[in-house]
């Protein structure tokens, strides 16, 4: 009984029961094709956007207007902040294992042991404790000291000066002379609006063995507020166009030396790094200063990075809902709206009855695109036609929304993009320059097959491959 597997989960756990869990209900309206599970607010009213349809007899669901299916596993994992288990543990197989246990009344034989970080008093941090060496474009001999900390991420020269007034060589300074220093490359943190030094986002050298070295914020840093911030246009930062999110220093680079031949607006774009798990300070203070952005969310593609592109939409849900002019009209629907969630997430009854009737028709043209794929009858075309129509009645719905409710489209503006290849964006950086590496290798392989060394210098030749082509064609 204590050692199950996801396959005995599978087995013995209907979907249902995991959103009755997580704090859903059954939504008992008429009509509806597949039974569907609705969040309810304080008051007992549906919290509309918020929604569970479960399909394939118990086993699936999938949450409107995503097309994707999530079984038992996936839906918790995908998920985790719906559950009580979650602040118990961030691990998503740790997870699924505590959620499907509590369902199975299965005690746990082991429980995760609280762990309590020594409290240290760190003075307030200051750039004056480090002898800093800056990178300039065309110091030859100073540059050449950015080059291990650069080389095994794959960080080309070309990139390091498009991003060279962003990072330093710092060493701390130390009164005693006998003791050890340390250089690191470091990113100088700034809260956002303010051109006061708060912190360093640092990296150490990598060790012998090629593997990565220290990684950490020096002592003091404001981590709550402060953030890396590499604007590489002339204009005010809050005249931004594009702001690109990353977990570190290292992926914005990488990201840039991925997308910049193809796309030369990122060499007026912001680049921003959290130096680790995103802050509500920062996300804020970032948000409020670049009102007409777009963001576009490039963290991890893992568990934590979908939290915290997860928690970023929520902290823009907030400041668009700030902006919202309040007007007796307005006010029914916008009181409904749940905190930090998105601006049509409220009550659609409260709405206008032209706004709710495009609710109904989207809703009603999407349940048929799932009933079409349900019953594995309909030709692929058909299911993919409806389901555009249906994605298309939904964006008219949220630009009426938007209209009823004065909100400018630049308030709402964000992507989410992560690599096709890796779990960041150094990691698709270094595969794509070993795949280029492997081919042009290859190629040179190939080169040499082609002839033969007929003069015995170590040298082949295109004359040389002419040369064995006649010969050939003498013996003949």
């Amino acid at each position: 009984m204590s050692d199950l597997s996801y396959q005995d989960y599978l087995d013995r756990i209907n979907i249902q029961e995991v959103l009755l869990h997580a704090g859903y209900t059954l939504n008992r309206r008429d009509g509806l094709r597949y039974p569907s599970y609705v969040r309810l607010d304080s008051n007992g009213r549906r919290i509309h956007g918020d929604k569970f349809v479960v399909t394939n007899h118990g086993t699936s669901c999938f949450r409107p207007p995503e097309q994707k299916t999530y079984n038992l596993i996936s839906l918790i994992k995908t998920f985790p902040g719906m559950f009580p288990e979650h602040s118990r543990s961030n691990n998503p197989d740790h997870l699924v294992n505590e959620v499907c246990r509590s369902l199975l009344n299965i005690t746990n034989d082991h429980q995760a042991s609280r762990i309590i970080e020594s409290h240290q008093e760190n003075k307030p941090f200051s750039l004056n404790a480090y002898s800093i060496h800056a990178f300039r474009k065309l110091d030859f001999e100073g540059i050449k000291k950015f080059y291990p900390y650069f080389v095994t991420r794959g960080i080309s020269l070309d990139t390091q000066r498009a991003f060279g007034a962003h990072f330093i060589l710092a060493t701390k300074e130390s009164s005693d002379s006998n003791a050890k220093t340390y250089t690191n490359l470091s990113f100088p943190l700034f809260v956002p609006g303010n051109s006061t030094v708060v912190g360093l986002e640092e990296r150490g050298r990598p060790r012998l063995d090629g593997s990565s070295g220290y990684k950490g914020k020096a002592m003091g840093s404001n981590s709550s507020e402060g953030l890396w911030i590499a604007h590489l246009g002339k204009a005010e930062l809050s005249e931004a166009k594009h702001v690109y999110w990353f977990e570190s220093a290292y992926d914005a680079m990488s990201y840039y030396q991925l997308h910049v031949k193809d796309n030369p607006s990122l060499n007026s774009a912001v680049f921003v790094s959290t130096g680790g798990n995103p802050t509500v300070g920062q996300m804020c203070g970032m948000l409020k200063q670049t009102p007409s952005a777009l963001h576009h969310i490039c963290f991890d593609n893992d568990l934590a990075g979908r939290q915290f592109t997860e928690n970023f939409k929520n902290e823009l849900h907030q400041l668009v809902r700030s902006r919202i002019v309040e007007t007796p009209e307005r006010k029914p629907y916008l009181d409904s709206l749940p905190f930090n969630q998105d601006y049509a997430s409220g009550d659609i009854d409260l709405l206008p009855k032209p706004l709710r009737e495009k609710y109904a028709k989207y809703e009603s043209a999407w349940e048929e695109a799932m009933s079409m794929r349900e019953c594995r009858l309909s030709y692929e075309g058909d299911i993919k036609e409806q389901e555009k129509a249906a994605r298309q009645l939904y964006t008219d719905y949220r630009t009426a929304l938007k209209f009823f409710l004065g909100i400018n489209q630049q308030d709402t503006a964000y992507i989410r993009e992560t690599p096709q290849r890796g779990k960041d964006w150094n990691e698709q950086l270094l595969l794509d320059l070993q795949d280029a590496k492997q081919a042009e290798e290859s190629e040179e392989t190939r080169n040499v097959a082609s002839g033969i060394d007929l003069d015995v210098d170590g040298e082949i030749e295109v004359m040389e491959s002419e040369e064995k082509k006649r010969s050939h064609k003498v013996r003949r």
